[in-house]
């Protein structure tokens, strides 16, 4: 959807050609067959895209829609709208342009029927999927003490992205984990098919599913998609790639951008060969680098240049300042995570001051999400704002999940997840039993659950009250699902809260956590009202189907404010394709980065160092890369050892810096400690009673993405008995967990986990 600023009626066109430096004017000028265009960091690869969109149509006349452009965030598929939409004088209306999930999601609407679904599937998220996961094991007596669900839904995911289907996965599966996944994943799919919906990863999987079955529906899209553009490249996985192959190895008119230095999600799928063997699977294809970088300064760069070349598995080409030369890196020696946090916080002050910075002109950077408590602790102090991306998303958010159900039930009757979380908030007498109990009458009677619940025939185990209760809910759905013919989709949300009496249910757990919780439930409306079916329309795509598609495929990205005035904190894999005036890279310590998992995997430890060279390539004007003498790990203040990428830099590019606590202590990464390009002296760490002995760097290896604790988490509290993790706040030693109990007489607490002992894993 192109902005009020883009609009045909004021946009001020804009000669295409002008600027554009040799490489990035072969790239544009580059008509028919496919062509890969290496782009580094900062090189003006969207430039190049969009001014080639806006030639392909003006110059060559296109029609824009035998255009098909794929990104990797909603945000950035608005922004190359706009762009060429400035270029060209007007939008182009009929391109499409969107996420490879969006147009996975575009084409399966029109074509559902031949994957066993209707227009109006729902798509599950990642919580979604893993309750159908829970509810397959049970039916299938896996116990989940055992196998861990999330292990489980993990595998499958893997094996569809990577086109695996059941029976050759079974066929594969060697361990007894692999074997029970195999089990599961056979009864996943007429499982999801059953209630309408489809997974995220379907919605790569289910279209080259469609593509390979069907050659009339393959003949329409190739014929309609004359040229194919794919952004970021690098991080396409096997259903991606075989997705654009379908579509475009015919006419071949496929231009891939990318870096394949900066593939750093190996580790969700993507694979790297994707983009290094372009040219074998099209032999045709022309290939341009993009070597001028616009971002950063030379200082900066030659840093990346030095990190990115001890890497084997690549093209190869060097970045090229195209700024005047700033201030050097500087390298800081910190003697522990609170000195590095404090140290952080004073330059941030101190150039803030002195440089008159807005606070949103600084990032911090860190491998794992458990660094950003000591740098939370320290802003906090201060009373610095700060913004943590990669938290909660708004649509994982309990009460909007709670309304999210219900808008899923109302548009799609055969979604059991919806039905489930639905019928359970507000709380109105019918237990996980009775719904369980539906539904397995449901899957004998072969019909939703939404309909066992409107059928009294189908009941008759259950207690009058009971009954009740779901004829009245089952009715107040029905009368929903009419409304939402004629009635917008904000106001049908509001019109839910009323008619369920959400915000009395929010009110009586407290005023102030339903104070927050009110102010989501009215940035739910905000959004719904803001909502425009886009250009073009979709087959079966109410306002109220695709309202909810596009909160199912938002991501945290697209929801960052760049204006909001806050120091920002997130993990390295969050910051792709961001960049900030001042960049703090922290925690540069072997063991937390790289992770020492990758010491001896050489593709992991490359794929760690792209990560690296991903973090130096967001600053912009100053870049300073910090280590620590010690690190905090359970408990136990640890010495710590500077990262090899460090030690594979040469001095004279770095100002190396102590802060005072490490000069006070005559001791110092940077001096005579540790040096560059020789290697590092051993330390002896002290001894630790073998009752505390711990792995020193357990904390740093757990997934950037995964908290100590996780929603829908079962835990065991000592009091209160067994229960699930509804929700999780705070940071560090604030962290809370509201926890639903199994037993009613104790229900739903808050319990601040510093104060408590949680078991894992009561299943």
């Amino acid at each position: 959807m192109m902005s009020e600023s883009t609009s045909a009626a004021t946009v001020e066109r804009i000669e295409p050609l002008a600027g554009l430096n040799p490489a990035q004017r072969e790239a544009v000028l580059h008509f028919e067959g496919p062509m890969l265009v290496l782009a580094g960091a900062g090189s003006g690869k969207t430039r190049v895209l969009t001014t080639r969109i806006a030639r392909l149509i003006e110059h060559h006349g296109v029609d824009p829609s035998r255009i098909l452009s794929v990104t990797f965030t909603n945000k950035a598929a608005g922004e190359m709208r706009d762009r060429i939409a400035r270029l060209l004088g007007e939008e182009p209306k009929g391109m499409w342009s969107g996420t490879f999930h969006a147009i996975g999601a575009r084409i399966l609407r029109s074509s559902a029927h031949h994957v066993g679904r209707t227009s109006s599937f729902t798509i599950y998220d990642e919580d979604d999927s893993l309750g159908v996961v829970k509810r397959i094991m049970e039916r299938e007596g896996v116990p989940q003490k055992q196998y861990s669900p999330k292990v489980i839904a993990s595998l499958i995911s893997d094996a569809k992205n990577a086109l695996v289907p059941p029976a050759e996965y079974e066929s594969l599966a060697m361990d007894p984990v692999s074997r029970t996944a195999a089990k599961i994943y056979k009864q996943l799919e007429p499982t999801l098919r059953a209630a309408n919906a489809v997974s995220f990863d379907d919605l790569l999987v289910l279209p080259v599913e469609i593509f390979r079955k069907d050659e009339t529906t393959l003949a329409r899209y190739r014929d309609r998609f004359q040229f194919i553009l794919v952004d970021e490249y690098q991080d396409t996985n096997r259903a991606q790639f075989q997705f654009i192959k379908l579509l475009g190895s015919a006419h071949g008119n496929v231009v891939v951008v990318g870096d394949d230095d900066q593939s750093i999600y190996g580790w969700r799928g993507a694979d790297i060969r994707n983009i290094l063997d372009f040219e074998k699977e099209f032999t045709a294809a022309k290939l341009v680098r993009l070597e001028d970088n616009y971002r950063s300064t030379p200082d900066i760069l030659h840093v990346a240049n030095a990190a990115i070349t001890q890497n084997i598995g690549r093209k190869g080409k060097t970045l090229r300042a195209t700024r005047e030369a700033g201030e050097p890196v500087t390298l800081l020696a910190a003697l522990d995570e609170r000195d590095e946090a404090d140290f952080i916080l004073e330059e941030i002050k101190a150039r803030r001051n002195r440089e008159d910075r807005g606070l949103n002109e600084f990032a911090v950077l860190y491998r794992t999400n458990a660094q950003s408590r000591a740098l939370e602790d320290a802003l906090r102090r201060e009373a610095i704002p700060y913004r943590l991306v990669g938290s909660v998303r708004f649509y994982d958010r309990r009460e909007i999940r709670d309304l999210m159900a219900y808008l899923k039930l109302i548009a799609n009757p055969s979604d059991e997840e919806a039905f489930r979380r639905a019928i359970a908030v507000p709380k109105r007498g019918i237990g996980d039993t009775s719904v369980d109990t539906l539904s397995k009458r449901a899957r004998e009677a072969r019909v939703p659950l939404s309909e066992v619940a409107a059928r009294e025939d189908l009941q008759e185990s259950l207690r009058p009250a009971a009954r009740k209760a779901l004829a009245d809910f089952t009715r107040m759905i029905a009368g929903l699902r009419e409304r939402a013919k004629d009635t917008s989709v904000d106001v049908l949300i509001q019109e839910l809260i009323g008619e369920i009496r959400y915000v009395e249910y929010l009110q009586a757990e407290g005023p102030e956590s339903a104070r927050d919780r009110i102010e989501n439930l009215s940035a739910l409306v905000n959004g719904a009202a803001e909502t425009v079916i886009d250009d073009g329309g979709e087959v079966g795509l109410t306002p109220l189907d695709h309202f909810l598609q596009r909160a199912m495929l938002v991501a945290g990205a697209d929801a960052l404010d760049p204006s909001a005035d806050a120091v920002t904190l997130m993990t390295l894999h969050n910051a792709k394709g961001l960049e900030y005036p001042v960049v703090f890279l922290t925690g540069l310590e072997d063991g937390l980065f790289p992770l020492s998992q990758s010491f001896d995997d050489p593709p992991k430890l490359e794929e760690e160092r792209r990560l690296f060279y991903v973090g130096i390539t967001r600053a912009e004007e100053k870049l300073y890369l910090s280590h620590t003498e010690m690190r905090r790990r359970n408990g136990e203040l640890l010495p710590s050892i500077q990262s090899r990428f460090l030690r594979e830099i040469a001095a004279s590019n770095l100002d190396q810096r102590k802060t005072l606590r490490v000069s006070a202590m005559g001791r110092g990464a940077a001096g005579r400690d540790i040096g560059f390009k020789g290697g590092y002296q051993s330390r002896r760490t002290h001894d630790v009673p073998s009752w505390r002995k711990v792995d020193p760097i357990a904390e740093a290896e757990r997934s950037q993405d995964e908290p100590r604790y996780v929603k829908g988490e079962r835990v065991k509290h000592k009091l209160f008995g067994d229960g699930s993790i509804a929700e999780l706040s705070g940071v560090g030693r604030e962290v809370k967990a509201i926890i639903d109990f199994d037993d009613e007489t104790v229900g739903r607490k808050t319990i601040k986990l510093a104060y408590t002992t949680l078991e894992r894993g009561q299943e």
